[in-house]
């Protein structure tokens, strides 16, 4: 699942920098992400995501930062590998026992 990014990090930025800027001036935050996310050209829900992301980043909302998602899907990476490994060098081991048995009974 490859997802491409339409928004620069840079837009990111401006747009959530614009919700932070002028959220007093609404009576909610999805008032003031409604408002601003046609100036950005995205759907509000998206740059809602993207407000609660920074602001999990900074540490004012709980959650994962991104940081740590971005390590903890490496680690998830590596573990999967070194399974796969295993499963080679478990089959192969076997093998090689199975065919050392076998030169053992023809002798």
């Amino acid at each position: 699942m490859n997802k491409t990014n339409k928004f620069s990090p840079e837009v990111r930025e401006r747009a959530v920098r614009l919700v932070q800027e002028h959220r007093g001036e609404y009576p909610s935050l999805w008032a003031a992400v409604e408002s601003i996310a046609p100036k950005i050209g995205c759907v509000p829900q998206t740059l809602l995501e993207w407000v609660k992301r920074a602001e999990v980043d900074r540490g004012e909302r709980d959650g994962l930062t991104t940081a740590e998602m971005q390590r903890i899907k490496e680690l998830e990476r590596e573990v999967k590998e070194l399974r796969r490994a295993n499963e080679i060098l478990r089959t192969a081991s076997a093998f090689f026992a199975q065919a050392e048995l076998d030169r053992k009974l023809k002798s």
